[in-house]
């Protein structure tokens, strides 16, 4: 047995695992990060570097993290579940909860003037939402567009943006726009995820953060993630930076102590408002390996997860996904390049690196990264406090992946 470790890992892949971690530390690009990797029910952690930029205290494996789009596999749980319960149907229209988005108009041309509009073929109807494709999102490809400045000041509430109003304004907003695209048309990032929070939350009657509190947090043992950081905890949570894409100068994107984490939001965003720790979402993708259970008790059922964690774009969404994505290779971690989306996650679907097909997860604008194996039955998170307004990050996460899978020992 010698040079394995009891973890699946190989004590020469953990060691270069730890050196290749290190190094992006002590290059001075990333201050602090924790990672979590996991193979059958062994893990092993590495909290590097320090919380901020100019030293203090260090990073541990129970601080807290701002999970941006690595928000959307854990939030969309809540919306299974509800799929699960029947109290959800994925063909039926969303206009019942969502009577906002009844009676759509839709641009003649997506880069076309706002008042150019043809009526919807069809409703809105629950899929489109879980698949990223009911007419509305960050589309790379028309950055230039009226419809994306409309959308971005209406609806985007990121770090740079104010606080969010409440859903019900948030919904009425949205609303005054017409689609890029016919519902069912064609993948486009982000937006529907937070419309997935507003219609989870109507449909229970209660905010969704207390549905998936009940039904997925607190069952999984999840206690740090939530959409704010409560004052007791707050010492645990580092500033989020966002490096100069000119001089890598660290600029506070979020402090900790009176940031926009540190208080309940008005908005609570299924897209990318989650905080948390890398044991919270291990416990979660674990979960998912093991087919919605957890301790021996169900979270979800088996065809929900794997409704989840399979790729579900037809052959011309996944097409135009594809070439929306390799015309912005210079800004993705690569993540996005391997194919297929699920529900609120990327799945892979084509070997374009180390990881296999079927591998499933995201990244977050924050620095973070979470992804589950079923091939491997491995877990793997990164979690960091630098924003990707330069290349710092997406590139310690591609190295991340890339030593985690030459670690696999059999």
């Amino acid at each position: 047995m010698m040079g394995k470790s009891s973890s699946g890992f190989s004590e020469a892949g953990l060691r270069r695992l730890r050196e290749v971690l290190a190094r992006h530390v002590e290059s001075g690009k990333i201050p602090g990060l924790v990672a979590l990797v996991g193979r059958g029910g062994q893990t092993h952690v590495e909290a590097l570097g320090t919380m901020r930029h100019d030293g203090g205290a260090p990073m541990r494996r129970d601080t807290i993290f701002r999970m941006a789009s690595t928000s959307k596999p854990v939030t969309m749980a809540a919306a299974m579940v509800l799929l699960d319960e029947c109290r959800l149907r994925l063909d039926d229209p969303v206009d019942p909860w969502l009577p906002e988005l009844a009676d759509r108009q839709v641009l003649k041309r997506p880069d076309g003037p706002l008042d150019d509009t043809v009526p919807a073929r069809r409703p809105i109807i629950v899929r489109d939402l879980l698949t990223s494709t009911f007419g509305l999102g960050v589309d790379f490809a028309l950055l230039d567009s009226p419809i994306r400045a409309a959308t971005f000041e209406r609806t985007d509430y990121s770090v740079a943006s104010g606080p969010a109003p409440d859903p019900d304004e948030w919904m009425r907003r949205l609303g005054e726009l017409p689609l890029s695209y016919q519902p069912g048309e064609r993948w486009q990032y982000d937006l529907s995820n937070e419309v997935v929070g507003v219609l989870v939350a109507r449909v229970t009657g209660r905010p969704l953060e207390t549905f998936l509190r009940e039904r997925v947090l607190d069952p999984l043992g999840m206690r740090d993630t939530a959409f704010h950081v409560p004052a007791g905890k707050i010492d645990r949570l580092p500033p989020l930076y966002g490096p100069d894409p000119q001089s890598g100068e660290f600029h506070v994107w979020d402090e900790a102590a009176g940031g926009r984490v540190s208080r309940p939001p008005a908005f609570q965003g299924g897209g990318g408002g989650l905080v948390s720790t890398v044991d919270d979402y291990h416990a979660y993708f674990r979960m998912l390996l093991n087919g919605g259970t957890h301790g021996g008790e169900r979270i979800l059922s088996r065809p929900a997860v794997e409704l989840m964690t399979t790729n579900r774009l037809t052959p011309g969404q996944q097409a135009a996904r594809d070439a929306m994505y390799r015309n912005i290779a210079h800004i993705t971690v690569g993540q996005g390049q391997h194919g297929g989306w699920g529900f609120g996650m990327a799945v892979r679907t084509h070997r374009g690196d180390y990881a296999p097909i079927g591998q499933f997860g995201w990244d977050g604008g924050s620095g973070t990264s979470a992804y589950a194996d079923p091939d491997n039955q491995l877990t793997g998170i990164l979690l960091t406090q630098v924003g990707m307004s330069t290349l710092d990050s997406p590139r310690l996460i591609h190295d991340f992946w890339a030593t985690l899978y030459q670690a696999i020992d059999d």
